[in-house]
């Protein structure tokens, strides 16, 4: 159907049928990949699959490919690796993406390829919450260059920090009424780091479900989805957020990971109390 003189054209300018007839890929080359360590195709043995850069689908017959087990969130996501990072282009990258492998244009494809599609929307998923939220962001980068910290770990605190953490939670422990609760609250904001850095509170608390394609909005156009849609507020976060932050990326950019790990250690202690807000606001 697409073969001979159209079918040339289309791939020439970029265009060629996916899940969806006449969908756009992403920097899509008509060029196939070469080499014999290329992976071959699942369906048709063609070069050119699991794809590099934006090419999920094979170059030969157009079948959707697995996800890349060697890419990293930051390359799938298009950002740089980094600390900071361009949500507004996050966020448009995360609606791209979910426009070329969403579930829902694979219904009619063959089994492989909707299993494919979940994956890849999974994939999308959570590299979009790792790299919205400052903390998994910081983590996850930590990761990449080789440096974790365990779950349960002091990770040799100062002591006067952890004296802070104990008397902040025997504070929330005996903790009664609004006042009580809120006084606690401007404690933990006044040490950790910025909840979004540039994204809405509700959208770094949100568990960001994939989306029906109806409600993924257009880049440039104001977000519907719940998922989506921005915080209307825009009060500036304490100068010590701000700090936190910003000396948080400097080790970064200084590949001082030690720092790093120490700073991001604080922000998980205050991430963990503010857990337990939340539960303690929970009525029984």
């Amino acid at each position: 159907m697409w073969g001979g003189r159209t079918g040339a054209i289309l791939r020439a300018s970029g265009w060629w049928p996916t899940g969806v007839f006449g969908r756009r890929l992403l920097n899509c080359n008509a060029a196939s990949l070469a080499g014999s360590s290329s992976p071959r195709c699942w369906n048709c043995g063609g070069l050119g699959g699991p794809p590099r850069g934006d090419r999920f689908f094979c170059p030969q017959c157009r079948a959707l490919q697995p996800p890349d087990p060697t890419r990293d969130y930051f390359s799938l996501m298009d950002c740089n690796r980094s600390f900071r990072v361009d949500t507004v282009k996050l966020q448009h990258r995360y609606q791209q993406l979910q426009r070329l492998v969403h579930p829902d244009f694979f219904s009619q494809r063959s089994q492989n390829e909707k299993d494919f599609s979940e994956k890849h929307s999974t994939l999308v998923n959570e590299a979009y919450k790792t790299l919205l939220a400052p903390l998994s962001r910081g983590l996850y980068l930590l990761k990449l260059h080789g440096v974790e910290i365990p779950e349960g770990t002091d990770y040799e605190m100062d002591s006067q920090f952890l004296m802070e953490i104990m008397e902040i939670n025997e504070k929330l422990a005996e903790a009664q009424g609004e006042t009580a609760m809120k006084e606690i609250e401007s404690i933990v904001r006044a040490h950790q780091a910025p909840p979004s850095m540039g994204f809405s509170r509700q959208e770094y608390q949100s568990g960001l479900p994939f989306p029906p394609p109806g409600d993924l909005p257009d880049p440039g156009i104001e977000a519907r989805s719940p998922t989506l849609q921005a915080d209307t507020s825009t009060s500036e976060p304490p100068a010590k957020q701000k700090e936190l932050a910003d000396d948080v990326s400097r080790a970064f950019e200084r590949d001082n990971f030690e720092k790093a790990k120490e700073l991001l250690t604080k922000m998980r202690y205050f991430s963990n109390v503010e857990e337990k807000i939340k539960l303690k606001k929970i009525p029984l």
